[in-house]
């Protein structure tokens, strides 16, 4: 099973906090192995078994309870306050927790996965940062509901998940538009692109930490690691978009308040 950690939360002593790859799973075909997505058309008893796997893996046996979101690239964030059921979950691309055994997991192919811990408040979050997500206010959101639960920004640290790289993410114009028009500022997140004239490459990782600094969080950690690139690591949107493939799996990323 594939498990990338990051430094500053795992120094955070207060919580466990995984990024799994695509490894370790049950599933098979274009979702082998570590499907751990609803959404897709993997079979229901092995999406829970995988997600059974990741949960195990990031609580160590203890006892403990897998909460993700039904995510629609919006800026809403929920706070948790007790665990719910795959079907029930809410509509939303962030959520926050005070409450101990209650893993908050984040779903992406491409997306980035942001976790957050504040230590001292014991208060966690979870993000779901695609373009459209990030752009609208999903990073200060998840803050500003960690901040309800009594944390504090300047406390918190963030860790940026496995997404796509800079390099491999071409767009077109009229998305870069839609961030130019919000801030002009916003250049500094695009290089032409390589393979289409007129196109360009946009750094969602670049962007997202921006988006935490705005929010005020000053300790973040970017893992650099292109689900794009790593095809027999992580699960892809674009990588399957342009293979041709019918559907694609989900990692998933998660954290837990001990």
């Amino acid at each position: 099973m594939l498990v990338l950690t990051a430094r500053n939360l795992s120094e955070t002593k207060a919580v466990a906090h995984g990024f799994f790859g695509r490894e370790g799973g049950v599933s098979d075909g274009v979702y082998a192995s570590l499907n751990c997505g609803p959404g897709s058309n993997d079979r229901r008893d092995n999406v829970v078994e995988n997600r059974r796997r990741a949960l195990h893996a990031l609580a160590g046996g203890a006892p403990a309870k897998l909460v993700t979101l039904y995510q629609i690239h919006s800026p809403k964030a929920v706070i948790v306050t007790e665990p719910w059921e795959i079907g029930a979950q809410p509509q939303a691309d962030a959520m926050a927790t005070k409450v101990p055994g209650i893993a908050l997991g984040i779903l992406t192919a491409d997306c980035a996965p942001v976790l957050l811990a504040d230590n001292d408040a014991k208060v966690i979050g979870a993000a779901h940062a695609g373009w459209k997500g990030a752009l609208g206010g999903v990073i200060a959101n998840v803050v500003a509901a960690m901040e309800e639960l009594g944390a504090r920004a300047s406390r918190i640290r963030a860790a940026i998940g496995p997404s796509i790289s800079q390099t491999n993410y071409e767009v077109g114009p009229e998305f870069r538009t839609r961030f130019m028009e919000m801030d002009a500022n916003h250049a500094r997140f695009f290089k032409h692109g390589v393979l289409r004239a007129h196109h360009w490459q946009f750094d969602l990782e670049g962007f997202v930490t921006d988006r935490l600094a705005a929010a005020g969080i000053e300790d973040i950690e970017c893992l650099g690691a292109c689900t794009y690139a790593r095809a027999n690591e992580f699960f892809s949107y674009r990588r399957t978009t342009h293979l041709g493939e019918p559907d694609y799996g989900r990692d998933i990323s998660a954290i837990l308040l001990r």
